[in-house]
């Protein structure tokens, strides 16, 4: 407006010079009109403006090419993660078609993930998964969302893979599916190691049959599929003779020997055989009547008296027979526990009868002899409570790392009047049966919290271990009854370690996870014992809050020679381990077997090797409780 550059301007209003010599009619210089104008005029002029203004832009872009930088580094960040890891990350198309994946392509579907753009996961299924992954997909686009589905899929190269998938559906913002985003992981070693422990619990160690477990979930769904069908249990004869007069390993040469016989017998009809331990062994025909039942046990009579067992270098023993019992369901048992007891009950009439043949359960003859059974038991155990003549024996459990005596496990015995121990494996089951097993745990608790007052000087590291009965845990009148036994016992609840087996634990696992809790609670710790031999799964391992494992001692005993032992053992170790779960390996008997065990990770130990059981009042520091399994002893 006045000519003057900027500059200038700015120069002389840092010195007042614009506003010196004004006068009524305006400047010397300038005229009034001019001096108004810029009076009205805004403070700043354009060109300050236009600088403030580019300085703003200079601060702006800057701020962007600072969030530019970051997002920069953050994607490379991503993209180094995505692209090393070892989990596959996809993305497909709204037709489930890959149109991004990270390099584990590789490894997965055995080619570059260039050459698995516009395939999907499908075109590597194997037959068997075809439905499942149809079904897979449907839930999916239903849900949005699904974790940890396990699929079988075939490599480029034809390798078997089983993997695991989680995956996501991506959406716009009308929710039309515009792809599927997600990850995968090869879980082909958990899984196959999973099958082979799964395979193990449910199969015979020494012949590879299916074991008692496999059985009695077989006849479960048989019962409910088809309604009828027969159960034979054979038991051979004299088998007592051979493994005494030739040995243990003579003795299992036997059984594997007639387990080959029943095997041939049954490759060509119905019949499904079973070992059940020991000597015995099962048949199940499902479907199967009276004749059909009794001409199978005909056929397995007649091939294992043709058996020929070579017991020694020099000895062949040429004369075996087998007993058999027979019983239908649902005639002789409608419920498993009822038609196994009568089959049982069918064996022994068949050996009381001469051996050598088969007998079909008989309802008033066998109920006759177990009513007297069960009247004995009856009144001896009766007597044994109320003369208070059970004793309670301990043995130690050890770290295994210095083999030194930290916990003690409390086994029960019952004093005879000629002056010696019953052991728990004669009236166990009679107990139950008549209801008196509640009473016995709770005298064998009672005995127990009376020790630990009296022998406070032992320490309060020690723990006792006590097992309790799945029909105990069951009465709520009992466990209102123990609880207030426990509070009132002014011992240290953490002392106490409750152990529950595990086929107890499965076949009630609400009723169990109730006490679990609620003992532990007040303090109380628990194992879960027998591990293995009832084996469903391991996601059950989870549910129960148990402190510790109790590893099955048929796994223990064969550790050293049996690869199948020293698999499910390892295993159960590392997913203890990841479950802060303690593990106790029961039967150590040998030291080789311990050397394994600490290879493996275990931390506790009981068995002969360290110390059998002993009485519990005389172990002087030394102390331990539970009611005994039959390995204990």
């Amino acid at each position: 407006m006045l000519g003057i550059p900027i500059q200038k301007l700015r120069r002389w209003d840092e010195q007042g010079v614009l506003v010196a010599l004004r006068t009524a009619g305006g400047h010397r210089r300038y005229s009034k009109e001019l001096i108004d104008r810029l009076a009205a005029s805004p403070p700043h002029s354009e060109a300050e403006k236009t600088s403030q203004e580019l300085a703003t832009v200079k601060r702006s872009l800057a701020e962007k090419r600072r969030i530019i930088q970051l997002l920069l580094e953050s994607e490379n960040r991503y993209r180094d993660l995505v692209e090393t890891s070892h989990d596959l990350i996809w993305t497909t198309d709204a037709q489930g078609r890959f149109i991004y994946l990270n390099n584990a392509a590789h490894d997965i579907f055995g080619l570059a993930p260039k050459d698995l753009i516009g395939r999907c996961f499908f075109d590597f299924e194997t037959g068997p998964s075809y439905i499942s992954n149809r079904r897979f997909l449907a839930t999916l686009k239903r849900a949005g969302e699904i974790r940890n589905y396990v699929t079988h899929l075939v490599t480029a190269r034809g390798e078997d893979r089983w993997i695991g998938i989680n995956a996501r559906i991506a959406s716009d913002e009308n929710g039309e599916m515009l792809g599927i985003r997600g990850t995968a992981r090869d879980i082909t070693e958990q899984h196959l190691a999973s099958q082979r422990i799964e395979y193990l619990a449910m199969h015979d160690s020494l012949t590879d049959l299916p074991n008692r477990h496999s059985l009695q979930r077989r006849i479960e769904s048989a019962m409910q599929e088809t309604g009828v069908g027969a159960l034979l249990f054979l038991d051979i004869d004299h088998f007592k003779y051979v493994n005494d007069n030739f040995g243990h390993r003579a003795g299992d040469q036997l059984i594997i020997g007639v387990g080959s016989v029943l095997r041939d017998m049954t490759r060509t009809g119905t019949a499904e055989l079973y070992r059940l331990g020991g000597d015995e062994f099962a048949l199940h025909l499902p479907g199967g009547l009276r004749k059909e039942a009794i001409d199978t046990a005909e056929v397995a009579l007649d091939a294992i008296r043709h058996y020929r067992f070579q017991a020694g270098e020099q000895k062949i023993i040429s004369n075996l027979s087998a007993s058999i019992g027979i019983a239908l369901y649902p005639f002789h048992g409608s419920d498993l526990p009822s038609l196994l007891s009568n089959v049982d009950i069918a064996m022994y009439q068949a050996k009381d009868l001469g051996r050598n043949r088969y007998a079909l359960f008989d309802q008033a003859s066998d109920s006759l002899r177990s009513t007297h059974k069960r009247i004995h038991w009856a009144k001896k155990l009766r007597d044994a409570l109320d003369e208070d003549r059970l004793v309670l024996f301990s043995q130690p459990v050890v770290r295994l790392k210095d083999q030194k005596p930290v916990h003690y496990e409390i086994l029960v015995r019952v004093l005879d009047h000629n002056g010696k121990y019953i052991l728990p494996e004669h009236f166990i089951e009679f107990a139950e049966s008549m209801g008196m097993v509640q009473e016995i745990d709770m005298r064998v608790v009672e005995k127990l919290l009376q020790f630990m007052r009296e022998n406070r000087q032992l320490g309060q590291k020690l723990r006792y271990f006590v097992n309790l009965s799945r029909v105990s845990i069951s009465d709520q009148h009992w466990i209102q009854r123990f609880v207030t036994l426990l509070r009132t016992s002014q011992v240290d609840p953490g002392q106490l370690v409750f152990e529950i087996t595990e086929t107890a634990a499965m076949s009630e696992i609400d009723v169990t996870l109730t006490f679990i809790r609620r003992l532990k609670d007040m303090g109380c710790r628990f194992a879960l014992d027998d591990f293995g031999a009832g084996f469903s799964s391991f996601y059950y391992l989870k549910r129960f809050e148990v402190d510790y494992l109790k590893i099955d001692g048929s796994f223990i005993r064969d550790l050293a020679t049996d690869e199948g032992s020293r698999i499910f053992v390892k295993a159960l170790n590392d997913v203890a381990r990841e479950l802060n779960k303690q593990v106790i390996a029961e039967w150590v008997e040998k030291p080789e077997v311990v050397k394994l065990l600490v290879e493996m990770g275990t931390q506790f130990g009981q068995g002969f090797l360290f110390q059998g059981p002993e009485p519990l009042g005389g172990l002087g520091e030394q102390a331990a409780v539970s009611r005994p399994k039959k390995t204990a002893g």
